[in-house]
């Protein structure tokens, strides 16, 4: 049987028909099970199935950090805490960072608690996502976090960044320029993507290139997060806009 643990919910593989769940929750210690069959639309909302208990509002604690959720509502990756972690350890003293597509601060959370940002603006469209958003803002006592509830197109054109973090995998590339216009010179992107395997060198630094123009592309690192599907790999590409 696959799971996994979030706060004190657990979430059941589908692949897992019935069983005593009531005994399954005293042995994992949650005080409800569910299944969640897909996340769908843009907002990211799952779709679901309690089958054990009702609350499904619960608080995560991951590399240091809190988050509160109700698993109902949003969604909630828990293979990209690696990613999360390391994004965090890059931000460098005094930066000004844009986290698009912020949820409810799956990386503006740990960017506010390790390092020392000046500021970071997390855009997030979902309300039920930006109210945990705040929510989160509030739990880990952080004061350098803005959240903006509105459209990463229409929101991020306000700003500008020394980093911005792209962390949506499906139709990011359709703002990639919207990203690029709006970094500093010499500042960094981390842009998300599910790519062919065979395509994981070219495809998304490509389209990178495409949308800075004349500005010079260093690509500085590519991360592959976990399998998406079979022989198609989330990755993710670090690269400095000059």
């Amino acid at each position: 049987m696959k799971y996994k643990k979030i706060g004190d919910v657990l979430i059941l593989d589908n692949s897992f028909a019935d069983g005593d769940f009531e005994g399954l929750s005293k042995r994992h210690n949650v005080k409800t099970i569910m299944k969640i069959d897909h996340i769908q639309g843009t907002r990211r909302e799952p779709v679901y199935k309690i089958l054990y208990g009702s609350e499904t509002e619960t608080v995560n604690k991951e590399n240091g950090c809190l988050f509160k959720l109700d698993l109902t509502k949003v969604m909630w990756s828990k293979g990209n805490n690696n990613e999360r972690l390391r994004i965090a350890r890059l931000v460098g003293e005094g930066e000004t960072v844009i986290d698009m597509f912020a949820g409810i601060g799956y990386f503006s959370i740990p960017i506010g608690v390790h390092s020392r940002a000046k500021q970071v603006f997390a855009i997030e469209i979902n309300p039920n996502s930006y109210h945990y958003l705040c929510e989160n803002i509030k739990l880990n006592k952080l004061d350098n976090i803005t959240p903006i509830l509105g459209d990463c197109m229409l929101e991020t054109p306000k700003l500008n960044a020394d980093r911005i973090i792209m962390g949506y995998v499906k139709t990011t590339h359709h703002y990639l320029k919207t990203a690029v216009d709006s970094l500093n010179e010499g500042g960094i992107i981390h842009y998300h993507e599910t790519v062919p395997e065979k395509l994981i060198d070219s495809r998304p630094i490509d389209r990178i290139k495409a949308q800075a123009g004349d500005r010079d592309v260093e690509l500085l690192k590519i991360t592959k997060v976990k399998k998406y599907s079979p022989g198609v790999w989330h990755v993710v590409i670090d690269a400095r806009i000059d």
